[in-house]
């Protein structure tokens, strides 16, 4: 087990990120607790990930330690362990298209806060690897700091549909620097994406024709309030990457993917739900004789618990490349984690590859 710590910079102090500090902190004092992460990722351990800087424009977030930054609303993640000090500060960064959206009326703003110098901050503090949690639709924000972050030499973990790893300027700029990218568009745990691919590829799977399904998401987080936000050409937000992501990987693996019938929604921002994410899924096919079936669920989970153990996989992951000077796209990790990899694999081949990875059998 490697003992060095993984310097980490958060790039949107957000519920996710709430989640994933929370998470880590009570890990680290009570390790027996530990669950939702990869047990074959022996190299690290998540007493290794050491939050060292916070990136975000909320001024009631900037200058705050990244321990008290987690709980400052809008942030509305459970509150399940509070962490120790950190010394670990929140700075500002540039104002870009992130607050372009009904999101702006929730997230205070001070002028008198300059931005910081990012690619000399995260130098400054000897960071590793840089996560991007920025909100959906923040494609400008989300490029600038991924190249940022490959300048100050660390290896970037893309949560958010914008592109990154999809991105051909960035993905020539982290090989020739010997950096890696994960991404885009973290997949949940056990969240509606995953579950609802999982379903889909059991059709075929079955010798089953699946002939049209549904998928309905609603939130009370900050990320629902932005993602049914229009786009200053009018479009909303969650038509900018978001819906591509979530619709490619729950189809990508069918052979009828082009005819099927497939419609992926945000549908509403219920503030009294706070993180708690709500979806429905519909799914109607066709078994032996041409006989109907449909298979209906709903389910109910903590949006920010279920992306934050990803995370926690992919920044290890990013370190073991990191470690073994791999620049570019880890194809494995993400196609495993992502929603939207350059390489859509079945999720079983993707975990293979992923495993052959961490034992050095596959350089990506």
């Amino acid at each position: 087990m490697a003992n060095n710590n993984i310097n980490v910079a958060i790039i949107g102090v957000g519920d996710v990120c709430s989640a994933l500090v929370q998470g880590c902190a009570n890990y680290k004092k009570n390790p027996e607790k530990i669950i939702g992460i990869l047990p074959e990722i022996t190299q690290y351990s998540v007493n290794d990930i050491n939050f060292v800087l916070g990136i975000d424009v909320n001024s009631n977030k900037v200058g705050k330690d990244l321990s008290k930054a987690i709980f400052v609303e809008p942030n509305c993640n459970m509150k399940l362990y509070e962490p120790d000090f950190m010394n670990a500060p929140v700075i500002k960064g540039p104002i870009m298209d992130g607050l372009d959206s009904n999101i702006k009326n929730i997230i205070p703003i001070d002028e008198n806060q300059k931005p910081a110098d990012i690619t000399q901050e995260l130098k400054n503090y000897n960071v590793d690897i840089t996560v991007i949690l920025l909100p959906t639709g923040s494609h400008e924000a989300v490029k600038y700091y991924a190249m940022k972050a490959l300048e100050a030499g660390t290896c970037v973990v893309n949560g958010m549909p914008s592109q990154v790893v999809n991105d051909p300027e960035i993905v020539e700029k982290a090989e020739d620097l010997k950096l890696s990218l994960i991404g885009d568009d973290v997949k949940s745990q056990i969240g509606a994406t995953i579950i609802h691919r999982a379903l889909t590829n059991l059709f075929p799977m079955r010798g089953a024709i699946l002939d049209k399904t549904i998928q309905l998401d609603w939130g009370g987080s900050s990320d629902f309030c932005n993602l049914l936000s229009p786009m200053p050409d009018g479009s909303l937000r969650y038509e900018a990457g978001k819906r591509q992501s979530k619709t490619e990987a729950v189809i990508a693996n069918l052979q009828n993917k082009n005819t099927i019938e497939c419609q992926i929604s945000a549908v509403d921002y219920i503030p009294f739900l706070k993180n708690q994410k709500e979806a429905y899924m519909r799914l109607e096919g066709r078994v032996f004789g041409g006989a109907p079936v449909r298979v209906d669920i709903t389910m109910f989970v903590e949006d920010g618990n279920n992306s934050a153990g990803i995370i926690v996989d992919c920044i290890r992951i990013s370190k073991i490349a990191k470690d073994r000077k791999i620049g570019g796209i880890l194809q494995s990790a993400c196609s495993f984690f992502a929603k939207h990899p350059p390489e859509q694999l079945e999720d079983y081949i993707a975990k293979k590859r992923l495993i052959e990875f961490l034992e050095n059998k596959r350089e990506r």
